[in-house]
């Protein structure tokens, strides 16, 4: 996997020495509020600590970067492929921490991530899921060219409240 040096930041793989950072900027229930509950909550130092041995494991076909800032992981955005007859669509999903937001970072990250992806794979669309209450990660995904698809009326429950997931994708 590449590194991807933008404005604003690098995108690189995550290794050992990531933890503490992934750690800090990964517990807060701002960030995690926006998330699948796969995200842990609270995201410990062994949360983290894991995390860096899964993706230095790396799944075949999964590709996850770390959003570095001044050479500290300040958010990840990854790809994951489809399935069977859903094979050539990814998705594509990130989180940032808070004291980063609103510098155009998750804007540019994304835009470069799609751009890695249609150059780098056999894939037709990419898309993402975003909870109705996060507008800003919305906006992130129109900036970076994708257009919503769709409202998924009531498809998100998180933390005992349902709302709609808006679909974005973007099509080669």
């Amino acid at each position: 996997m590449p590194e991807l040096r933008l404005t604003t930041c690098m995108l690189r793989p995550i290794r050992p020495g990531d933890e503490h950072s992934i750690a800090r900027y990964a517990d807060n229930p701002r960030v995690w509020r926006n998330l699948l509950d796969r995200f842990p909550h609270p995201y410990t130092l062994e949360a983290a600590r894991s995390w860096v041995v899964t993706c230095e494991g790396h799944e075949p076909q999964t590709h996850n970067f770390g959003i570095d800032v001044d050479g500290e992981i300040v958010g990840m955005v990854g790809l994951e492929p489809g399935h069977d007859v859903h094979r050539r669509p990814m998705e594509i999903g990130y989180w940032l921490g808070e004291p980063f937001w609103g510098r155009g970072i998750a804007t540019e990250a994304a835009s470069a991530v799609t751009e890695y992806a249609f150059a780098s794979f056999d894939t037709n669309r990419l898309w993402a899921g975003v909870f109705a209450w996060n507008p800003a990660s919305a906006r992130v995904l129109e900036k970076a060219g994708y257009v919503l698809e769709g409202r998924l009326v009531g498809a998100v429950t998180k933390l005992g409240e349902t709302t709609d997931e808006l679909v974005y994708a973007l099509v080669r």
